[in-house]
């Protein structure tokens, strides 16, 4: 996919996570990213809202410049602005990327992830937001389709300063969760913020998010009839590598 083409499908993908009966994102909230190639990538500009999506609502902005802010210890808030200006491709730029850039610059490089789309999808965050939250979300899976279509586990993280900070801690986590799983995590939740959806294509994003959204009105259904059943550890890793799922997922592009 060109340039072009990766914009385009970025524009339909953030359109579609801000649509309003999707109750992913309202108003300024949430952004997403898209790479173009090894050095460059667009992002969401600061501000701008996801529903009303165009091509000018992105910046163009250099992977490794974004990426080593992570590396430029304590910043302030005018210290990280201007490091992101710093970092766009187009140094006249007046649009400021969204201040989340850093991890989508970290995510960008993993392995097959092109895509990444970050909400604040409220049957998420109702999760998310309870005393419950990492206790619920690291006690197991619940139904095929969750595994199928979001991998063996998602990855938790504690509450940190939107930004650097967020971005250290993704950072910091993600080896131990490769490590343990042999995979990068497709859905990342971050405590009392939200949901961040990996995929290889805009579409990947946008089934993860919405399956996602359902385990989390499972969840929540499961604790009013009595308390939730995780599926044994030995049936997920069947899940995840049953033949039959890797050939339905073959139409998951």
């Amino acid at each position: 996919m060109d340039e072009q083409g990766v914009l385009n499908e970025l524009v339909r993908l953030s359109a579609f996570l801000g649509r309003p009966e999707n109750d992913y994102s309202i108003l300024g909230e949430g952004n997403t990213s898209a790479k173009i190639d090894e050095d460059f990538f667009f992002v969401k500009g600061s501000g701008k809202y996801l529903c009303d999506a165009q091509p000018d609502t992105f910046v163009k902005v250099k992977l490794k410049a974004a990426r080593e802010i992570l590396d430029k210890g304590p910043l302030t808030d005018e210290d990280v602005k201007v490091l992101l200006f710093g970092a766009c491709a187009d140094p006249e730029t007046k649009l400021r990327p969204s201040i989340e850039t850093t991890f989508h610059s970290l995510l960008l490089g993993l392995p097959d992830v092109n895509f990444v789309g970050h909400t604040h999808a409220t049957a998420v965050n109702c999760l998310l937001c309870s005393v419950n939250a990492k206790e619920i979300v690291t006690g197991g899976r619940i139904f095929p389709d969750e595994i199928a279509y979001c991998g063996l586990e998602p990855m938790f993280l504690e509450y940190a300063d939107p930004g650097v900070e967020l971005a250290r801690c993704m950072r910091a986590n993600l080896n131990e969760y490769i490590d343990r799983n042999g995979e990068a995590p497709k859905v990342i939740l971050v405590r009392n913020h939200g949901i961040i959806a990996l995929g290889k294509t805009a579409h990947q994003v946008e089934a993860i998010t919405a399956m996602w959204c359902k385990v989390a009105r499972v969840l929540r259904g499961a604790i009013a009839f009595g308390g939730i059943h995780y599926l044994e550890r030995k049936d997920v890793e069947r899940i995840c590598h049953r033949p039959d799922e890797e050939q339905r997922l073959r139409h998951f592009k």
